[in-house]
């Protein structure tokens, strides 16, 4: 978990409500009361060191419910990156999936993951046009992080847009509700100039003020200015395309390497190879270590009972070792 290098000079509060430690430490209480006999055999200490190693590494959202994934920062980022970890391989064979496709690999690492964060993340690779065209895994990851990490401004920056469309004042506090992004995109096709979108110059003022009073997670001003002076017009799903593809904000939030090392984990490749020699060599012997190693796994204590199937889960899903250019849009 990323740490403020100022936060020995935070108050206790600051700190506490800068990482979420009250929400780890009470999620941790209830996954040991819901797992009370498998976890207190092997100790409460071990158990909660173990909890808070898994949440540091990053590897604690795997299989966990979507409210979870999406409560904090440090948890949607673990996600994101548990995503690329996962299924970067995809990019590797150059395949190109549908929006339906994508939602199915997300609900294997989190089974009630909706599919609207979905259609939302196609609507910005492919412009809210044709949605049910394939997308490349370089497109759809980049723009999933904006998405999901950027959730709540996303939603309230499409407010503005429509209201800018719509010619009203949009200088309001923005509130956005389940129906009015529901209704969005069609309300946007609907206008006949949705196309030629809003005057960027205005746009970004209206982001600015925006952002002074917003309490959740935003892009960097200087990236959002630098997207919109770009151009006199702008649409919103070009905007946040924009977003996606831009590498001061991909870094910023700090989830997914740059474009260039997206399809490349040495680490994973080499403990892929190690694993494939070991079953060339001698698959009997490996076979029995297996037993023997299942039951020593069986022997240590975690924050989830499926935590110890990430490493198997995460090696299986680097099969290719080709790299090929992701398809831009």
């Amino acid at each position: 978990m990323k740490m403020n290098t100022d936060r020995f000079s935070l108050t206790v509060d600051e700190y506490l409500a800068e990482t979420n430690v009250l929400f780890y430490l009470n999620d941790a209480v209830t996954q040991l009361l819901e797992h009370k006999e498998e976890y207190t055999q092997f100790g409460v200490v071990r158990y909660f060191a173990e909890y808070f190693t898994c949440v540091k590494n990053g590897n604690h959202v795997l299989f966990r419910e979507f409210s979870y994934i999406k409560s904090t920062p440090h948890n949607r980022v673990s996600f994101i990156h548990i995503l690329w970890k996962c299924f970067r391989q995809i990019g590797k064979n150059g395949d190109l999936l549908a929006m339906s496709e994508y939602s199915s690999l997300l609900q294997l690492l989190c089974p009630d993951f909706p599919i609207e964060m979905v259609q939302n993340t196609a609507r910005i690779v492919l412009m809210d046009d044709a949605m049910d065209c394939l997308m490349s895994f370089s497109d759809f990851i980049y723009s999933f992080q904006i998405q999901f990490y950027y959730e709540e401004f996303v939603e309230s920056v499409s407010v503005i847009y429509q209201d800018l469309l719509s010619g009203k004042n949009p200088n309001t506090v923005i509130v956005p509700t389940s129906t009015s992004v529901e209704q969005l995109s069609s309300t946007v096709n609907e206008e006949p100039d949705a196309q030629e979108g809003v005057d960027s110059s205005v746009f970004c003022e209206c982001i600015e003020g925006l952002c002074e009073r917003f309490k959740h997670k935003y892009p960097s001003i200087v990236a959002m200015k630098e997207i919109l002076e770009s151009s006199q017009r702008v649409s919103l799903y070009g905007c946040l395309m924009a977003l996606a593809k831009h590498e001061g904000v991909n870094q910023d939030i700090g989830a997914l390497p740059n474009k260039s090392d997206l399809l490349i984990d040495s680490e994973m490749d080499q403990e892929l190879e190690r694993l494939i020699a070991q079953v060339t060599i001698s698959p009997t012997s490996n076979s029995s270590s297996s037993v023997a190693g299942q039951k020593e796994m069986s022997k240590k204590a975690s924050p989830r009972k499926s935590l110890h199937q990430r490493k198997r889960i995460e090696m299986e899903s680097d099969g290719s070792t080709e790299e090929t250019d992701s398809s831009e849009n």
